[in-house]
């Protein structure tokens, strides 16, 4: 079994899902009391957070390259990103390890593909749902990206910070996701990604009609079948 190494903190919320999907999926294949290998590296999402919206994604990038190059020091063997923001900067991880990265957008790609969905809404904070850095692996397999009207993504981006990444579940909020979610739909969305590893803590496939698919969930399962060699 491979070593997994992962960037967390990105909230700490998404990253007990993380851990506990990692661990899931590794017993759900060898039984017994087998757990997965992680090193996980948690960072100070505040300093994180601050950088994002001040637009100095470089200096992020060089908080989270150092803590890859830990990771990779510790014994991984390869490296997960645990949120998809931070994705943005991950050309600028890759070239700092000598360890593979697995990319959270490739493997939500893979599963869409073989889904045979081609149009899908997206759910995020404004910067993914905003800038090309998601959406082009997304684009570039063939699949048309819809993401929410203006005042949705302004409420939507608001809501993970202001509520998910504080450990918040309010109804209200969920109620405000579904009907951006069924917006979605109406203008043609046969799914909606939930493109943000804290969604998935408010809103769930039964909640809505249309498919959800879970980045979290996603790019945990591809982390367990690499660790495993099943990939």
């Amino acid at each position: 079994m491979k070593t997994i190494g992962l960037l967390g903190g990105m909230s700490w919320e998404s990253s007990q899902s993380y851990y506990r999907l990692l661990n899931e999926g590794i017993k759900s294949r060898l039984g017994g009391l087998h757990s997965a290998r992680v090193i996980l590296y948690s960072v100070d999402f505040a300093e994180i957070e601050a950088l994002q919206h001040q637009g100095d994604w470089e200096a992020t990038a060089n908080i989270l390259a150092k803590a890859a190059r830990s990771t990779e020091a510790a014994g991984a063997d390869f490296l997960m990103i645990g949120t998809n923001t931070m994705h943005k900067v991950a050309p600028e991880i890759a070239e700092a390890i000598n360890i593979p990265l697995l990319h959270i957008a490739d493997a939500t790609v893979r599963v869409l593909k073989n889904d045979g969905i081609s149009r899908v809404g997206l759910l995020g904070t404004r910067f993914t749902m905003e800038q090309a850095f998601y959406r082009c692996s997304l684009e570039q397999a063939g699949i048309e990206v819809l993401v929410p009207h203006e005042a949705e993504r302004n409420d939507i981006h608001r809501i993970i910070y202001e509520e998910l990444c504080q450990g918040q579940i309010l109804p209200s909020s969920r109620d405000n996701y579904l009907a951006t979610v069924d917006s979605l739909a109406q203008r043609g969305a046969q799914a909606v990604i939930l493109g943000c590893t804290e969604i998935g803590l408010l809103v769930r496939p039964p909640d809505t009609s249309v498919p959800l698919y879970d980045t979290t969930e996603i790019h945990a399962d591809a982390a367990v079948r690499l660790a495993l060699g099943e990939v």
